[in-house]
């Protein structure tokens, strides 16, 4: 395939955005990295707070938090919902 527009850690919260529910597993088959790789980048998103984690019985629910930046410095003034939107995320409705 080559090169992609989007890093690992993009699609990562790209999917748990848009499947709250998912498991490291799916979301690695989702994307095309191992298993392990996925979890270090969950880790990586719940460690800044991009992500949050609830435990539900034995499964995790995922949030994101969508006001949050961009992190490079060239994009601080986007947060990440922007590129969740556009990548076809629905905010949900507050209310």
């Amino acid at each position: 395939m080559g090169w992609t527009f989007l890093t690992n850690h993009a699609l990562v919260l790209s999917y748990i955005a848009q499947h709250p529910d998912a498991t490291a597993r799916e979301l690695s088959g989702a994307i095309g990295i191992t298993e392990r790789a996925t979890r270090k980048i969950i880790a990586d998103l719940d460690a800044t707070k991009y992500i949050t984690k609830k435990r539900e019985g034995r499964r995790v629910k995922y949030g994101i938090e969508p006001n949050l930046s961009l992190r490079h410095e060239t994009q601080w003034h986007t947060a990440i919902s922007a590129l969740l939107e556009a990548l076809g995320w629905d905010r949900p409705k507050q209310g």
